[in-house]
């Protein structure tokens, strides 16, 4: 860079009074001591950038960062915030102790540290952007309601959100457990409360608890063949619910059966297995004891005679409700010159739950009905005959016997058969492990990575501020020592000498200035 390009890079604040009080900073000056102290720089920079990686490495052992993961929920109601069962769904049921014990006994590890890990779990829903922008139309909405827009402060119902997604994190710092123990533990878990959502909303609960684990055996014979009956009701009438809604014709791997198929078979071996055995007992009289099965068929008429005077009861007022109903109506105006205006009844939901409600009470009531003349024939018959024979009694009890098995390998078909519905195909994709923790070297990297740029970016940005300081001044320090020296040495030169120099750097500017011009020109004439 020659003498005058220098000059005219540089900027000089100075007194008006006093020219020795000038400061000269030089750009050129600066980029040379940049230049000079770059090697110093660089390593620095290097140590810094290690130094934080370090920090962030031992940040990240220490402090053992909790371990996440993603579920979501995809079932029918979830978008309203219902269970299947149409209850708030409550997903906090992921750390019930059910699910975590069975999680450390798959692993082989003790339960001691059950009440640690399921405190140390936190369940955090994702909202979607799209959700949020709905959900901020809230303010505008509701001003505009105030002033006596009702179809606005209805239009509020409508922006609520349910979430479907969620984050699974485990803070295992606050456990004696490893972080590869940690991620077996949090995806067992995971996996764990697969199964007890099936329980919970599949065959388990809606049958399992319904059916009497007893020993029929400790009963009459009577007696066991109505709890064999109460049994059959109960899986007919859940096995015809499935077929209902089983609308692809499910057919079990596993059992090889529909439910229309276990639905028949259960028809079958109440309609005949079961009434055979009724129908023998009843005609020889056959009880273990005779007075104990009167007993028992007054209790039954009693029983049954008060069912049926609440459902008599519950029927009427059903009858009631329905007569007085007003459905909805629709008025279809007319053309205006005849004014015959037309109007139509709709018959609204509510309405079609009293007539529903009304089939099933008059089928219960006369199924009621039927028991009660059943009992009745059962106990006259006991009390004008004899009992039968000890060999019939072991007809009866062979026979019961038989009818017991058939129960009970009616019941575990239905069982797998439900299951294998419930997890293949009803809540197949109810339920799904989008990201499970992981504790690979990739993931640990990832996260000293995180832990590290904050460190390692205020270090890098701390010196290269130094960097620049220390070189701007000692750049400015320089120059300011070289233009005192090289105004000492013309302290002795008069007025006359600077005003020639300073016309002469004039005069060249002119020059340059007319030299580019004339270039200028001759470009143009070409």
């Amino acid at each position: 860079m020659s003498k005058k390009d220098e000059r005219n890079l540089n900027i000089t604040i100075k007194s008006q009074q006093d020219d020795e009080d000038a400061v000269v900073i030089s750009f050129s000056d600066i980029f040379r001591k940049l230049k000079k102290y770059f090697t110093l720089w660089l390593v620095a920079a290097i140590i810094a950038g290690v130094i934080g990686v370090a920090f962030g490495t031992v940040h990240t052992v220490v402090t053992k960062p909790e371990l996440n993961a993603l579920v979501s929920f995809t079932f029918k109601g979830i978008e309203k915030g219902l269970d299947p069962k149409g209850n708030t769904f409550e997903v906090d049921s992921m750390k019930n102790p059910i699910v975590i014990e069975r999680a450390l006994t798959s692993l082989g590890m003790g339960v001691e540290e059950l009440d640690d890990i399921r405190n140390n779990l936190t369940i955090k829903s994702h909202i979607p952007s799209d959700a949020i922008d709905k959900i901020t139309v809230y303010k505008s909405v509701y001003e505009t309601a105030n002033s006596g827009n009702l179809a606005a402060a209805q239009a509020m119902l409508d922006v609520t959100f349910y979430p479907t997604h969620y984050t699974v994190s485990f803070d295992y710092g606050e456990t004696s457990l490893s972080r590869s123990e940690s991620v077996q533990v949090l995806n067992a878990i995971l996996e764990e409360y697969r199964n007890y959502f099936y329980e919970v909303y599949g065959f388990n609960e809606s049958l399992g608890t319904a059916v009497p684990a007893v020993d029929y055996n400790s009963y009459d014979y009577a007696e066991q063949v109505d709890l064999f009956g109460d049994t059959l009701t109960t899986v007919e009438k859940y096995l015809k619910d499935l077929a209902n809604d089983d609308t692809n014709l499910f057919r079990s791997t596993v059992t090889g059966y529909t439910f229309n198929d276990l639905y028949r078979a259960a028809q079958t071996i109440d309609s005949i297995d079961r009434d055979r055995i009724s129908s023998l007992i009843s005609v020889n009289n056959i009880t273990k004891d005779k007075a104990a099965s009167i007993a028992y068929y007054d209790y039954r008429i009693d029983n049954l005679t008060r069912s049926s005077t609440a459902l008599k009861e519950r029927l009427d007022t059903i009858e009631d409700s329905i007569e007085k109903y007003e459905k909805d109506t629709i008025l279809i105006f007319g053309n205006g010159t005849d004014g015959n205006d037309t109007s139509y009844s709709q018959a609204s939901e509510e309405y079609d739950k009293l007539i529903n409600q009304r089939v099933t009470t008059s089928t219960d009531l006369a199924d009621t009905k039927q028991k009660i003349e059943f009992y009745k024939a059962r106990k006259s018959a006991l009390q004008s005959n004899k009992t039968g024979s000890k060999a019939m009694m072991e007809t009866v009890e062979e026979q019961l016997t038989s009818l017991g098995e058939k129960v009970t390998d009616l019941v575990q078909k239905t069982e797998l058969t439900a299951q294998e519905y419930y997890e293949n195909v009803e809540y197949k994709n109810a339920y799904n492990i989008l990201v499970p923790a992981v504790a690979s070297a990739t993931s640990l990297i990832s996260t000293i990575i995180h832990n590290s740029m904050v460190p390692v970016f205020a270090l890098e940005a701390l010196i290269f501020f130094i960097y620049f300081v220390v070189s701007f001044f000692t750049s400015l320090k320089t120059t300011s020592q070289r233009r005192k020296a090289a105004h000492a040495g013309s302290t002795g030169s008069d007025d006359d000498d600077d005003d020639e120099a300073d016309i002469d750097d004039v005069l060249d500017v002119i020059e340059e200035a007319v030299e580019k011009k004339s270039e200028k020109k001759s470009k143009r004439s070409e």
